[in-house]
């Protein structure tokens, strides 16, 4: 049914994103599927908000994004049989998400969401937008009670 499935992760979050994480793998593994798992390092939004940051910075928190994912992925193998890679974006997380399951071809995104506060029915999170925007299906893992 599904066979390229995208998991965006929050490093800051691990717990979070070990969970999301383990449901996709065993996704893949009942599907045969591959699996991307990628993080998103923001952009800054307004240039202004750039020049508070020192030279170079975004350049540094990519490669620190790469390294922090990659530590991640080696902590937490996936099944025998799944392969699983990669990938750091840079720019707006909900964006970013959905332009990188459309190079992969992905057909399936797993995401977490947290539990919905009001500012988020007014706002949305990311979470949110991706359901309503993306042209995968998208499986939202919520956090544990």
């Amino acid at each position: 049914m599904f066979k390229r499935i995208l998991v965006p992760v929050d490093l800051a979050e691990p717990a979070v994103s070990e969970r999301t994480l383990t449901v996709a793998t065993e996704m893949a593994e009942k599907y045969g599927a591959a699996v991307d798992v990628m993080t998103v390092v923001p952009s800054y939004g307004m240039a202004i908000v750039g020049g508070g940051f020192p030279k170079n910075f975004e350049k540094s928190a990519i490669a620190g994004a790469q390294v922090a994912l990659k530590e991640f992925l080696s902590a937490h193998q996936a099944p025998t049989g799944v392969p699983v890679k990669g990938h750091v974006a840079h720019g707006t997380i909900y964006d970013e998400i959905m332009k990188v399951a459309d190079k992969l071809d992905c057909d399936l995104i797993v995401m977490a969401s947290h539990r919905p506060a009001l500012k988020d029915y007014l706002l949305g999170p990311n979470a949110a937008r991706v359901v309503r925007h993306a042209r995968q299906s998208v499986f939202v893992v919520r956090e544990a009670r």
